[in-house]
């Protein structure tokens, strides 16, 4: 059998089917190209006012995750448009959405910690803090992870939702450290001397902050030696070297002195907010 086309006929077809169909083709197409805009206005818009009100990170995040909502919002408007059933892409991209949940928990809750902290800021960059068993000073807040470097240059990368979960030690958030040491004598050694090299030795170092006091005193009769406790503050950035110092010059001015340091020695050291 042989078909034969006449000009009606194609007229016929453009104009139930091309001419309709290319109607729809070129609305879809307007609305695509007007809603990019647009989401191009919105999210920049959004961004713009979000800048300098939260963390950098953040607002790159939310500003990707809003672009991608109102891009979606566009697509599935202009695939109406074209005649396209959308009820069940959106169902099937809801159930994509809760799976890919699921398998993302960890992540989110990470997120979501990451938010937390941005917002309140229980630390910041540049701070000396001690999360999750780990000290070292903050050198990025994402919003997944905190990266903290360590005194020996160790980068450790933290999860948010661990540092969130647990005990945030933020050393440097008074910008003043007490330094807590405890030296022991001999018990024929004289306590007074001892006293006054400790005195002397905390009183000569510039680095001491003086105004907030110094305690020096006998804190324990142990099973081998009188041991005291020397309490004296720095800054943050000062409180290795002073630490340091101290113990070392003490030492040295008991062997000067005489005053013996008897085995076993106690040394304790002990990390206190101001």
């Amino acid at each position: 059998m042989q078909f034969q086309f006449s000009t009606e006929y194609f007229q016929y077809l453009a104009n139930e089917y091309l001419v309709p169909f290319g109607i729809r083709v070129v609305i879809a197409l307007a609305v695509f190209i007007i809603g990019k805009m647009l989401v191009n206005v919105i999210v920049n818009t959004v961004d713009k006012i979000s800048e300098g009100r939260i963390d950098e990170s953040l607002r790159k995040f939310l500003s990707s995750v809003l672009r991608g909502l109102l891009m979606a919002v566009v697509i599935i408007a202009a695939l109406e448009r074209l005649g396209i059933q959308t009820t069940a892409a959106v169902a099937i991209l809801g159930a994509a959405g809760l799976a890919v949940g699921f398998a993302l928990q960890g992540s989110l809750g990470n997120f979501a910690s990451g938010v937390m902290i941005i917002v309140f800021r229980p630390y910041k960059i540049g701070d000396l803090v001690k999360l999750a068993g780990e000290v070292g000073v903050v050198e990025q807040i994402e919003v997944f992870n905190t990266v903290v470097v360590t005194p020996d240059n160790r980068t450790i990368i933290i999860p948010n939702g661990q540092v969130a979960g647990g005990t945030i030690e933020n050393l440097s958030a008074k910008g003043e450290l007490r330094i807590d040491l405890v030296f022991g004598i001999g018990y024929g050694d004289d306590i007074r001397k001892a006293k006054e090299i400790m005195e002397k030795i905390v009183g000569e170092d510039d680095r001491v902050l003086k105004e907030r006091g110094v305690q020096i005193a006998v804190s324990e009769l142990g099973d081998s030696s009188v041991n005291f406790v020397c309490r004296p503050w720095s800054t943050v950035a000062d409180y290795w070297d002073v630490r340091f110092d101290i113990t070392e010059r003490v030492k040295l001015a008991f062997d000067e002195n005489g005053i013996s340091i008897p085995f076993p020695q106690q040394d304790v050291y002990m990390h206190n907010v101001a």
